[in-house]
């Protein structure tokens, strides 16, 4: 007999549908539409519709049949015990530059969890590998066209994308992605690039193979490998220099002329930390198109710089009621909010301190903000002049929560410091809004 996956219901949203119609925690879905749910991407989907019949099993074991009649993807407003209403998938890889692997002992247990589920990568923009799909999830994701996908390609050399992923499933990528052609599933790229790996000559091949796949591929970041100085036992990577970094640059501004000319789009994009490594100018803001590579760092500041200077004007010759402040962020990040708060000054007649935030967590070559410790600005703010107020990054903290990486909180940073903290959204706006409310007691 066939066992009937059943999900357990974590939350009932008040005034929704699932209320109304007597749906309780601790109850369980059984089917929809007479069928079993595999997932969240079967409730979506088949919830989406304006009549929908769900059989619901009672904590006390009674079972009833709903018939429901609402508005086309009205939400029935319940959650699940497991989100995605399925175990997550994990990673099965052992790649030579896991961020994972690099991480010290003793850090919350979340943190060292691999995830690498398309779902996901469907549902919030993840990347995945690709390496751990079956049959049956390749012709779930061409059939329902499930689309995009975000995947991490690295390099489309079968061989030295099983040695640097260290899974032998690993060279089946352009396969896959050949299925997915044929479906017309649209994904994005990354490209993780290490240095005498899978640059050069290498990442040529993989942005000719992607650029012949064009039709799917929407666009192309290249990353630098990050490193910090938890290495011991693993492979042998070299940083990137101003050098090496100039020479990705060419290269793939090089491939943006050629994907320029033969179509309307630049293809593929380079990480600001590229740009800041070597020194370079970042490219004007229209040149990073939709910015359909945000959520890697690619256009963060150009877009930071262009929300900023179409706001200024608006916060010009206000009278202020507080007239110190500070932000922190990170050592590549520092240049540009240097300047941008240098503009605030004359602006609003506010001084502002910015700070650069060495990381000593991690190892100072890690220079993001979004991997800066409480830890460390304890120790590097604690006998600074903040003024009234310390702005951060909200990048800095855990996603819908106050903790940074080392769970030290934002409430335990503020009174270690002695200062209101205040996360800010990366948002040139929202920056000068947090600003003037501080400035101007708003």
């Amino acid at each position: 007999m066939e066992l009937i996956k059943k999900h357990r219901i974590a939350g009932v949203e008040a005034g929704s549908i699932a209320e109304e119609m007597g749906i309780e925690p601790g109850d369980f879905l059984v089917a929809i539409n007479g069928r079993a749910v595999e997932d969240i991407l079967d409730y979506m989907e088949w919830t989406s519709s304006e009549e929908v019949n769900i059989t619901i099993e009672k904590s006390d074991g009674q079972v009833w049949e709903l018939e429901i009649e609402k508005d086309l993807d009205e939400d029935l407003g319940l959650t699940f015990e497991q989100p995605l209403m399925d175990r997550q998938r994990a990673c099965r890889n052992r790649c030579i530059f896991c961020f994972i692997d690099q991480l010290p002992r003793g850090m919350r247990s979340t943190l060292y969890y691999k995830d690498d589920d398309w779902r996901l990568s469907f549902l919030m923009g993840n990347y995945i590998t690709l390496t751990n799909l079956t049959e049956k999830d390749v012709k779930r994701i061409t059939s329902r066209h499930i689309s995009p996908l975000y995947v991490s390609v690295h390099t489309t050399n079968p061989q030295l994308r099983q040695r640097m992923m260290g899974n032998k499933r690993a060279g089946e990528v352009l396969n896959i992605l050949k299925e997915f052609e044929k479906a017309g599933i649209s994904i994005h790229c990354q490209i993780v690039l290490c240095r005498n790996w899978n640059d050069g000559a290498e990442l040529e091949r993989t942005l000719s193979d992607l650029w012949n796949m064009r039709s799917i591929v929407k666009s192309v970041a290249v990353v630098p490998v990050g490193l910090t100085k938890y290495r011991q036992g693993l492979e042998d990577i070299l940083s990137f220099d101003a050098e090496s970094a100039a020479r990705v640059l060419e290269q793939v501004e090089k491939w943006q002329r050629k994907c320029r000319k033969e179509s309307d789009t630049a293809f593929v994009f380079a990480a600001d930390e590229f740009y800041i490594l070597a020194g370079k100018e970042f490219p004007p803001y229209e040149e990073y198109e939709d910015f359909p590579q945000i959520e890697n760092g690619v256009g963060l500041i150009a877009k930071l710089v262009r929300e900023f200077d179409e706001a200024i004007d608006d916060y010009r010759g206000r009278r202020v009621a507080v007239r110190e402040i500070s932000v922190a962020t990170g050592v590549s990040a520092y240049p540009t909010i240097r300047a941008l708060m240098d503009r605030v000054q004359q602006a609003m007649g506010v001084t502002v301190h910015v700070y650069p935030v060495v990381n000593c967590f991690f190892g100072e070559s890690v220079t993001v903000a979004g991997l800066i410790t409480g830890g460390d600005m304890i120790a590097q703010l604690k006998d600074k002049d903040l003024g009234q107020a310390l702005l951060i990054p909200s990048t800095m903290l855990r996603r819908g929560e106050d903790v940074f990486l080392d769970d030290i909180t934002l409430e335990s940073l503020s009174a270690s410091l002695g200062v209101p903290v205040i996360p800010v959204p990366v948002d040139g706006r929202e920056l000068l809004e947090t600003v003037s409310k501080i400035a101007y007691q708003r």
